[in-house]
C-alpha cells in the first residue's frame, strides 16, 4: 500500500502550527485535536519542523515549567525525515524503525499533505493479516469440500 492511499480516506485538511506558535498553543492543539505530532509550517505551507508531544514534555521538564515565552520554533526539530505520496508504507516502516520516529510528514512539494503515524502502520499491517488470514481459510474451505488432501 502507498501513503497516498492511507491518507485518501482522510479529511483533506492537515493540522499545523507556526514557528512562532507559543508552545502552550501547541499544547492545547495537539490535546484538542488527539494527535501526538505537529508539521510546523510558513506562511504559504511549506514544512519548516515538526513538533511532537514527547518533545514538548521534555522541554517543559528541562525549564522546570518556565516554558511560557517559548515558542514552537524554540523546541520543534528541523532535521526533518519525510515521506513522499509514492512511497509504500512498509518503506515509510522502516524508515521510522531505523530513525525512532512515531510520525513522518508526506510532503508535495513543499507542503505537508498528511502524516503517518506508528498507529496507521499497525493498522495497515493488522489489515493485511487479516486479509490474507481470510484468504488461506477460503482456499482451505474449498480444498476440504473438493476432498483433496
Amino acid at each position: 500500500m502507498f501513503a497516498k492511499t492511507l491518507l485518501q480516506n482522510r479529511p483533506k485538511r492537515v493540522i499545523t502550527a507556526t514557528p512562532d506558535t507559543t508552545l502552550e498553543e501547541a499544547m492545547g492543539i495537539l490535546i484538542e485535536n488527539r494527535i501526538g505530532c505537529l508539521p510546523i509550517v510558513k506562511t504559504g505551507g511549506k514544512l519548516v519542523g515538526i513538533l511532537g508531544d514527547q518533545d514538548i514534555f521534555l522541554r517543559v521538564y528541562e525549564t522546570r515549567g518556565q516554558y511560557q515565552s517559548l515558542t514552537v520554533k524554540d523546541v520543534m526539530k528541523t532535521d526533518l525525515i519525510v515521506a513522499l505520496p509514492e512511497d509504500d508504507i512498509s518503506y515509510i516502516a522502516a524508515v521510522m524503525e531505523k530513525n525512532w520516529l512515531r510520525c513522518v510528514p508526506i510532503i508535495e512539494g513543499e507542503a505537508v499533505i498528511g502524516i503517518v503515524s506508528l498507529r496507521d502502520i499497525n493498522k495497515t499491517l493488522v489489515q493485511s493479516v487479516e486479509v490474507d488470514n481470510r484468504y488461506l481459510m477460503d482456499m482451505l474451505e474449498k480444498r476440504d469440500k473438493s476432498g483433496d488432501i
